[in-house]
């Protein structure tokens, strides 16, 4: 349910979209009223995101600031519905249709005489269908309704329409979880196809079917019941099946559905439950038939669904995934997936590639024909490894990957650090006499305490002219000095303070420091020429087994 409390009885509250059509300007506008006036009513209820304001007071503002219209019957309806019902707005928008369907002879008794008297006034200027529809819009375009699993966003709608593509006047449509019929009624030419839904939630099925009805939507049959647990439509076969299938769901009945034959690709986890209405909503279409499922971006990678996924892609029956831009779904920002799933009419029919088409930099209002570099037909095969992810941008990145170009490049650059490589090793020749540490010597924290060494923040550094940092610090990496800085249980750890240095004079340290310096040169380029070949190893063999590369003469 809503997180707004029910309108208190002192009188109606308004949202600051409701606002915005009292006063006949932008949601934006009101929230500039907001912060410019001080004297703006303080919100009456509702959360911080959505606040909620007492109509009275607004209309009194708005006529102090003569930014006020008069509020027409509808809103006026609208207002009495919102103080009646509360939260429960849907049951009064199914009252409403019923009034005016004539279902069972007097006006529902929930109904208010005001809303009563103020909707029959409506009709009689008026289509009550008009009035349903523009009642269905208000509730949609409330902040804290829009994206529900009664209502799907008008974003994704539209991207489920244009995904849909044509669909002739006798298909047959169905939508196991419509809610209040958003999806099923937009989907298609309005007359024609005949449209089969089915809702757990009675109020919102309820209104569905009044809407399709005083809409003059014909061959429109909306059931209530849980289609996962109670199918209402056994045997019915689709050209199309639609859903916008509750999210997150972990009761959706797994135990009691674990031998369904509806589970052909893998019985779900009880955290799948996306991936059970997947599978349902396949089950209703006919040969050549199609699925449009709006999905979360996870089930596309989560490691309990793998299993289904490689099933779906191995049969050739996913053929696209389309990642829709963040913003499309109303309640959240998250990016969502619309997976589309053909039955085959034979072995034959089967799909090799899946189309992957990532629109997420795209804005959510803006174009849905994917440009260049945003789709990737993937063969099926590059799909089935040990995870099975098909989220389109990670197959989109490698398709466009120029793998000649690249491997080029990385080869280059690896003859280069190889040549230089060789050159970075110093020239060394054999030593005289016993090792520097055991003639005279000084302590690191001897030379601290005497100013010429301070500890920075990985090694101790010379801070006098008269020592050389290179020098200092490839001493303390000696095998001596490692000795003294391991521990008892193994572990090294750099600490000059116990290390001790050769007393040189500073000519000399230089000679030693250049030759230490050379030698962390050499590790850090060999570092380099490891990481370029493990690189270019790995590209040679992903290039050679896609295809991207082939073998020189």
């Amino acid at each position: 349910m809503a997180d707004h409390p029910a309108p208190p009885v002192g009188g109606p509250l308004v949202t600051g979209s409701e606002i915005a059509r009292l006063a006949g300007v932008t949601r934006a506008a009101v929230s500039n009223w907001r912060r410019r006036y001080e004297d703006f009513p303080a919100p009456a209820g509702g959360g911080a995101s959505s606040p909620l304001f007492d109509l009275a007071d607004v209309q009194a503002w708005l006529d102090k600031q003569r930014k006020g219209q008069d509020v027409s019957v509808e809103v006026q309806l609208w207002q009495a519905l919102r103080a009646a019902y509360g939260d429960e707005m849907i049951s009064g928008l199914a009252d409403v249709a019923q009034l005016f369907a004539g279902v069972e002879g007097d006006a529902p008794k929930a109904l208010p005489t005001d809303a009563v008297r103020l909707a029959r006034q409506l009709g009689d200027s008026g289509s009550p269908g008009d009035v349903v529809s523009a009642l269905t819009e208000r509730f949609t375009d409330s902040v804290r309704r829009a994206g529900s699993d009664q209502v799907t966003s008008p974003r994704i709608v539209r991207a489920v329409r244009h995904f849909a593509g044509e669909v002739v006047a006798d298909a047959t449509l169905v939508d196991p979880a419509c809610g209040i019929g958003t999806l099923l009624l937009a989907v298609g030419p309005e007359s024609g196809p005949r449209r089969c839904g089915q809702e757990a939630d009675s109020r919102s099925a309820r209104f569905a079917q009044l809407r399709a009805d005083l809409t003059g939507r014909t061959g429109v049959a909306i059931l209530t019941g849980d289609s996962l647990r109670d199918d209402r439509w056994p045997g019915l076969k689709a050209d199309l099946v639609v859903c916008d299938p509750p999210v997150g769901a972990t009761d959706w009945g797994r135990q009691d559905l674990l031998l369904d034959p509806r589970w052909e690709f893998g019985t779900p986890s009880r955290a799948e439950g996306e991936l059970a209405w997947l599978q349902h909503a396949y089950a209703h279409t006919a040969p050549g038939g199609r699925v449009l499922m709006v999905m979360p971006a996870s089930v596309a990678y989560r490691k309990a669904g793998r299993r289904i996924r490689a099933e779906l892609v191995r049969r050739g029956i996913l053929t696209d995934v389309i990642a829709l831009p963040p913003g499309s779904a109303a309640s959240h920002a998250l990016p969502v997936h619309l997976w589309h799933l053909r039955r085959p009419q034979s072995p034959d029919d089967a799909v090799a590639r899946v189309r992957m088409i990532d629109l997420t930099a795209n804005d959510p209002d803006g174009p849905l024909e994917p440009g260049p570099g945003q789709t990737a037909d993937v063969p099926l095969i590059e799909l089935l490894d040990d995870a099975v992810d098909l989220t389109p941008s990670h197959h989109i990145e490698e398709s466009h990957r120029d793998y000649a170009t690249e491997y080029q490049s990385l080869r280059q650059e690896l003859a280069e650090q190889v040549r230089l490589l060789a050159d970075l090793l110093p020239t060394l020749m054999g030593g005289v006499g016993p090792s520097a540490l055991e003639g005279p010597s000084v302590s690191v924290a001897d030379l601290a305490r005497a100013g010429l060494v301070e500890y920075g923040d990985r090694e101790p550094i010379s801070v006098s002219d008269q020592l050389d940092t290179d020098y200092l610090q490839g001493f303390l990496r000696s095998a001596a000095n490692a000795r003294r800085s391991t521990s008892a249980s193994g572990t090294y750890r750099l600490d000059g303070k116990g290390a001790r240095i050769p007393q040189m004079d500073i000519a000399e340290q230089r000679r030693y420091g250049a030759a230490f310096r050379a030698l962390q040169e050499f590790e850090e380029s060999a570092r380099k020429v490891a990481e370029l070949s493990k690189q270019a190893a790995a590209l040679a063999r992903d290039g050679l087994g896609n295809g991207a590369l082939g073998p020189g003469d």
